[in-house]
């Protein structure tokens, strides 16, 4: 087995030109960003759809996910990955009901929500809290995810400490983020993407030929696959004799996760940078047309460079101590399953090894600083400016966003030195939002949501999950005989169901809304629905007419355009799976299939949205 040898200067040349490109994008746009408010966070809201898709995909190409992802195959196979590719539900809701419900709101960003939604003093309690909660504290904890991620490539690439790597990470973040703010983040997510998307294709095609090269009995894919210890992952679907995997991997994650849980890119009724490039969107068709370009990359596209690569890895690092013996001088710490892609792609030879970890860094700079730049439109462009100093200039707003950029990275790098694996800050993340999901998808849609049933829902939430997995968790595991395989999705589930007989509790015990406020948050987002009968009764009592208002698309047509989407997305992803596996009967067959719920689609198109 070849072991690392450190970079060539083909290597660096690649890098150091990759990363160039990627500033100059950001440079050529700098000035137009930094004008005002609305530009630097929204890019004046006249981005066209194409551009905020490849803009939502460059920005959850992150360095990342692919080691999450070559976690869940090393562990569970191909099917582990229902833990993430079941979000494609909230994808899909949020496509065809919640986008055009944030484009109509006019808002400049998500917490600009709680002023139409709510009013009052309540509403600007919730924006300050929500705003210190999510846009620093849950924020700090997803950017931590993201650095353990460049803790690893530093080490590994470059021979840096953990402390060394997130230093110098963020020490390139920084020079980045300067540049610009959302229209530059937006540029430079778009060349993101074509660097990635290249360097993760490449990544596999090597990663293939290294493996034939130097394992015998091994001439091309096809071999590789019919390895037993390959073959027993190739499944797209869990084991269902097996309850350990198919209930956390599968079900747990289509029937409760998906709608129960708030988990960054994949918020339940939308929310943070995914709103940002909604309300940046031209109008409502852009809108919906983004986020549905993003879901079919997303889901159906992306992930199987990576799942290629993790196979290749189990050849190659069949287990942890391969990767021990072949990286020694990694702290143990850090040698977890996701490890092997980073190791996979230092085998892949001069020039190769270099455009991929191009690809990595820029993936960085991206994910983290679309993090920056949602955390310090929620910090300074809502608490600062509406709590602290309403009167402060455009350029301190700037300013200030920009010293908060640096306080992120100091505490999300300290975080991200205390984890261990990507599959571990995975879960991490879905516990501390366990419970959260459904006050967001109901608040558009019943009258009786109050600023105390989110404030209860975040407080229970960190309370509760904080308890488990620090506190007591293994303790009540071990009280109970939970199984270890069980642990996680046992914890999300206390936390779930706990969380939510406490929000539902607050909601019934708070004051409702202000009748006015709520008739004109109806008038202004259309969002119809039973929820709002009472609203409507009381108003017509007394000679209001909001029937004017129902929304034109109705409800059984936007489920039913979910369920075309979720099958056109699904489909696609096992056409490509089957077709790289080689099985080009069922390859076809999903293709068809995937091919007619996209038509059926763009038919369909026009009638779910109002003009």
């Amino acid at each position: 087995m070849a072991d690392f040898t450190g970079l060539g200067f083909i290597d660096w040349t690649i890098i150091v030109c990759c990363l160039a490109a990627s500033l100059y994008s950001r440079y050529c746009v700098s000035k137009a960003s930094t004008s005002n408010t609305a530009e630097f966070f929204l890019s004046g809201q006249n981005m066209p759809w194409w551009l905020l898709g490849i803009s939502i995909v460059g920005t959850t190409f992150s360095c990342d996910t692919p080691n999450l992802i070559t976690e869940l195959v090393r562990t569970q196979g191909v099917s582990g990955n229902w833990v993430w590719w079941a979000f494609l539900l909230t994808g899909m809701t949020t496509v065809f009901i919640y986008s055009k419900l944030w484009r109509r709101s006019e808002t400049l960003s998500d917490l600009d929500f709680y002023d139409i939604r709510y009013g009052g003093k309540s509403a600007k309690f919730l924006r300050f809290f929500r705003s210190v909660y999510l846009g620093f504290t849950l924020n700090c904890l997803i950017m931590a995810t993201i650095n353990l991620a460049a803790i690893k490539m530093g080490v590994l690439f470059f021979g840096l400490t953990p402390v060394e790597s997130v230093t110098y990470a963020s020490l390139l973040v920084v020079i980045y983020w300067l540049f610009g703010g959302q229209r530059g983040g937006i540029w430079s997510d778009v060349i993101h993407f074509l660097f990635a998307i290249t360097g993760a294709v490449y990544a596999a095609i090597v990663s293939i030929k290294f493996v034939a090269k130097h394992e015998e009995n091994v001439n091309g894919f096809a071999d590789m696959l019919s390895l037993q210890s390959i073959s027993a992952k190739l499944d797209l679907l869990p084991d269902f004799s097996d309850p350990a995997s198919v209930v956390p991997y599968l079900i747990i994650p289509l029937a409760v996760q998906w709608w129960m849980v708030w988990y960054s890119g994949a918020e339940p009724g939308g929310g943070g940078y995914a709103v940002q490039r909604m309300l940046s969107a031209k109008n409502e068709k852009n809108a919906i047309g983004a986020t549905l370009f993003f879901n079919v990359i997303h889901y159906g596209v992306r992930p199987w460079p990576w799942i290629i690569v993790a196979l290749c890895s189990l050849v190659v690092f069949p287990d942890l101590h391969a990767l021990r013996e072949a990286f020694p001088n990694i702290p143990e710490q850090f040698v977890a399953h996701d490890l092997a892609y980073p190791a996979m792609i230092s085998q892949l030879g001069v020039g190769w090894v270099g455009l991929i970890i191009a690809a990595l860094l820029i993936a960085y700079t991206s994910t983290i600083g679309t993090h920056i730049s949602w955390g310090a439109s929620y910090l300074i462009g809502d608490s600062y400016s509406h709590f602290i100093n309403p009167e402060a200039s455009e350029k301190r707003h700037i300013l200030y966003s920009r010293l908060m950029t640096i306080i992120m990275l100091v505490t999300s790098s300290f975080i991200a030195l205390h984890l261990k694996s990507a599959v571990q800050a995975f879960y991490l993340l879905l516990l501390f939002g366990a419970g959260t999901g459904p006050v967001y998808l109901l608040r558009w849609f019943w009258w009786r949501i109050t600023p105390m049933t989110e404030i209860v829902a975040m407080c229970s939430s960190f309370i509760i999950a904080v308890t488990l997995e620090f506190v007591v968790g293994e303790r009540l595991m071990a009280i109970i005989g939970i199984p270890l395989d069980y642990h996680d999705v046992t914890k999300l589930m206390i936390t779930a169901v706990a969380t939510t007989i406490l929000w539902v509790l607050f909601t019934y015990l708070s004051k409702p809304v202000d009748k006015s406020i709520l008739r004109s948050f109806y008038t202004l987002t259309q969002p119809g629905g039973w929820g709002w009968r009472r609203v409507l009764r009381d108003a017509s009592a007394e000679g209001l007419n909001l029937a004017e208002y129902k929304v034109q698309t109705p409800v059984a047509l936007q489920v039913l355009n979910i369920f075309i989407g979720l099958t056109t997305v699904y489909s696609f992803l096992f056409a490509i799976g089957f077709f790289v596996y080689s099985e080009y009967a069922y390859g076809i067959g999903f293709t068809v299939l995937s091919a007619t719920g996209a038509i059926i689609m763009s038919k369909m198109f026009d009638r779910i949205r109002v003009l």
